[in-house]
């Protein structure tokens, strides 16, 4: 019978001092923080390196294992080899404003060309007034409009003399012309007096006036096409003068940006644009050339700003970007408006970029659960993607919740590396419920949490080292560093592993420098590192405390003592946020004549989980192929955790409830003063747990409350003794003999340890040993057989 407690060195693994050659670790040279993610980085390195359509990269791991920091420094080290993209901006379409222009320019050259836009506007607000102030000018004007108007003047006199020839006086009143007729001497005559003229010489009379009113009515029909030639004479003459003012500042930016095709054609019309509007550039020109029409809009001039978009000026690599709240507008860019009259206007110049606007030609990085959260943000990001162009659009156009008029830039086209961070459990949802997710992200860089111990401490310190030193802390003493080594262990479940999870371990540092402040000490010790340890836990612990309480003052029934049949201490874990802890829980088991059901209780009332059901399935398999093989399986069992009142879930009880069952079976107690954990298979084969430290650390609490009395302990699978880094207390406990940790491989040990008798070995016949505990429970099944037969024989009689 095989009951010797694992010795106390094999409670904790302690880390070699031999290995760690340094006073401080000043003496410690930094080291790339991307210790032990070779997989991943070789993963984000083939992702930017690959120039080919869909090659994204999703960048997996849990928040504050250092994925972005890690993917920061990749990304802008490539970005350094690369050239530099292209400038973007947005120019008004003069024969489509609502259709805005996208203009590519060299690298840093659309600072450039905005401020040559700016200084010819400048130029031209002075040189066109100028120009229609000048002499020459007023002179050709003035020129025009007096021949047009000697012209009429002209017409009218002639008019006027075919009147006197007629002895007709032409009169001007507030309502145009009138006829009246005169005598010799020109002078009006009155009605009384041409009523005198006899009937011939009235309509005489009559007929001139009618002529020269005929010849009027023609002659004024002529003013308005000869106005309108005076105006096109004087359109003519303002085009003319506006060409000479305009042409020659045009025409240096035009020689300026001959090789753009692009800017070119912008340049041609903007110079036929301010011809055709040269009166925007004159002040009070309603006043002044009263043919011209009045303007409209607020700033004439802002049509020929340039809006740029992308200015990568100060830029010596690639850009790279990291959107922290990656919605919609923020991505994409966004239409701003602007209220003008008692509505909503825009223009060219409210275009705003956004990220894929400023990452174009680069890199952008992104979180993947902030940009799942936002709404459309994820499909517009993959719109983009498949389109390779920027389409700004607002969000309601995008969705046809409005109908007004908007604007609608020219696409911009996009070339840029998305980079993804975000949980393996995002990655796996969208690669299974989004069939467009792998035809763009085609490069899975996954991120792992730990990395084995061995002959990795000094590099782990050295890692310590270069966080201490970003984080402007004090450095880490010797032992310092040993214990972080053995408290990242702890933090993995496992010994023979160190976690890489920087959050944590920047957390540990920083609290461990503040008591180190508090303590007075120069470098960070190895007791600063435990007092750090033990405030977080004494922070968090309050639930633990309140849930041991309990079992002190005997609300919650355990028991570290005595015998009883049927009845084990079970071990589960509870996960409290970032503090995790051992809950001893009794497990009973009752059993009687029946027809081989193993009732869950649990299960039944809905508050065993899948796994834990299961568990109990493999147990009651592993009863009914060893112990009923020659006859029927005639036995009724339960289980149940007592006074638990919320879901349970997991394997890991399925050892303890198989041996409480059996114990019930036998009739043989169980010891009282060790709990067990552990999952059994079909076999009779014990399987490895998670949380093995927190369970032996939760019973052993509880023994010390009540009294340690040097038979107590725990039970763990063989499996877990690498997983073992225990508290010092329990490791000191099991070096003075006061608690024992014991690990089994198989049931038969586990009985063994908790009857204090031989489970017992089957013969040839397949049968055990009598006075076993196999033996004994082989003899209760068959005598629940037996009566099971008597029973039918007497149903049948």
């Amino acid at each position: 019978m095989k009951n010797t407690p694992l010795a106390p060195t094999q409670l904790y693994k302690p880390c070699n001092l031999e290995q760690l050659n340094f006073a401080t670790t000043n003496d410690l040279e930094d080291i790339e923080i991307t210790v032990g993610q070779e997989r991943a980085m070789d993963a984000i390195k083939f992702g930017i390196r690959i120039h080919k359509t869909g090659y994204n990269i999703f960048a997996m791991a849990p928040a504050g294992t250092g994925k972005l920091t890690a993917v920061l420094q990749l990304v802008e080290h490539e970005a350094n080899r690369q050239a530099i993209p292209s400038d973007w901006c947005y120019v008004n379409n003069f024969r489509q404003p609502a259709k805005p222009v996208a203009i590519e320019l060299l690298p840093g050259q659309g600072k450039v060309f905005k401020a040559d836009m700016e200084e010819l506007i400048d130029e031209l607000s002075v040189a066109i007034p100028s120009a229609f102030d000048g002499d020459e000018y007023r002179s050709r004007a003035g020129e025009i409009e007096s021949q047009s108007r000697q012209r009429e003047i002209n017409a009218l006199n002639e008019l006027r003399d075919s009147a006197a020839n007629a002895h007709i006086i032409v009169a001007e009143t507030p309502t145009g012309y009138s006829f009246a007729p005169a005598d010799e001497n020109n002078k009006e005559i009155s009605p009384e007096e041409f009523n005198t003229f006899d009937k011939d010489k009235q309509h005489e009379i009559q007929k001139a006036i009618i002529e020269l009113q005929e010849r009027l009515a023609k002659l004024l029909k002529k003013f308005p096409a000869w106005r309108k030639e005076t105006k096109r004479k004087l359109q003519a003459l303002n085009r003319e003068v506006a060409e000479l003012a305009v042409n020659h500042s045009v025409d240096e930016l035009i020689e300026k940006y001959a090789k753009q095709d692009t800017v070119l054609a912008y340049l041609q019309a903007v110079q036929k644009d301010i011809i055709e509007h040269v009166r925007d550039f004159l002040p009070h020109s309603e006043k002044m050339f009263p043919f011209m029409e009045m303007q409209q809009e607020p700033d004439p001039l802002k049509r020929y700003h340039v809006n740029l978009m992308v200015d990568l000026s100060d830029k010596k690599s690639a850009p790279v970007i990291f959107e922290d709240h990656p919605n919609y507008s923020n991505l994409l860019g966004r239409i701003d408006h602007q209220a003008y009259m008692g509505s909503l206007v825009t223009d060219f110049t409210m275009i705003k970029p956004g990220a894929l606007h400023q990452a174009n030609g680069g890199y952008l990085i992104l979180d993947a659960r902030k940009l799942l959260f936002q709404p459309y943000a994820w499909e517009t990001l993959k719109r983009a993607l498949q389109a390779s162009e920027i389409r700004v659009e607002s969000l309601e156009r995008a969705l046809s919740l409005i109908s007004a008029s908007s604007l609608e830039p020219q696409p911009i086209p996009l070339k840029v590396k998305v980079i993804l961070c975000g949980d393996p459990l995002l990655y796996y949802l969208l690669s299974e419920y989004d069939p467009e997710f792998h035809d763009l992200f085609k490069v899975a860089a996954d991120f792992d949490k730990s990395v084995t111990r061995e002959n990795s401490s000094l590099e782990y310190a050295r890692l310590l080292a270069t966080i201490a030193r970003r984080e402007k802390l004090r450095p880490l003493s010797q032992n310092a560093v040993a214990r972080v080594i053995e408290q990242s262990s702890r933090m993995t479940g496992d010994a023979e592993k160190l976690l890489i999870h920087l959050r944590s371990i920047q957390d540990l540092l920083t609290e461990s420098d503040h008591w180190a402040k508090d303590n007075g000490h120069l470098h960070i010790t190895n007791s600063d590192v435990q007092q750090a340890i033990d405030q977080k836990i004494h922070r968090l612990d309050k639930i633990r405390e309140k849930l041991y309480e309990n079992i002190y003052r005997g609300t919650v029934l355990i028991d570290t003592e005595g015998k009883v049949v049927g009845q084990i201490n079970g071990l589960s874990v509870l996960q409290l946020g970032e503090f995790s802890f051992g809950q001893p829980s009794r497990i009973t088991a009752t059993t009687r004549l029946g027809s081989g059901k193993v009732v869950d209780i649990e299960r039944e009332t809905e508050l065993g989980g899948a796994i834990h059901s299961k568990g109990v399935l493999i147990l009651s398999s592993f009863i009914a192929a060893r112990y009923a093989r020659k006859n029927p399986f005639s036995i009724a069992a339960s289980l149940v955790f007592e006074q638990s009142y919320g879901a349970i879930e997991g394997d890991s009880a399925s050892l303890a409830e198989l041996c409480a069952i059996l114990s019930s079976l036998a009739q043989i107690p169980l010891r009282q003063d060790l709990a067990i954990t552990g999952s059994v298979n079909q076999l009779g084969n014990v399987q490895p747990i998670g949380g093995v430290n927190e369970k032996i650390e939760g019973f052993f609490d509880i023994c010390a409350k009540k009294g340690l009395t040097g038979t107590q302990g725990v039970i763990i699978p063989a499996t877990n003794i690498k997983h073992l880094m225990l508290r010092w207390d329990v490791v000191h406990a099991a070096q003075s003999n006061q608690f024992n940790v014991y690990a089994v491989s198989t049931v038969d040990e586990a009985l063994e340890l908790l009857t204090g008798m031989d489970a017992g070995v089957a013969n040839a016949q397949g049968n055990y040993p009598p006075e076993s505990v196999n033996g004994q429970i082989e003899a209760q099944l068959l005598q629940f057989s037996q009566l099971k037969k008597d029973f039918s024989s007497k149903s049948d009689d």
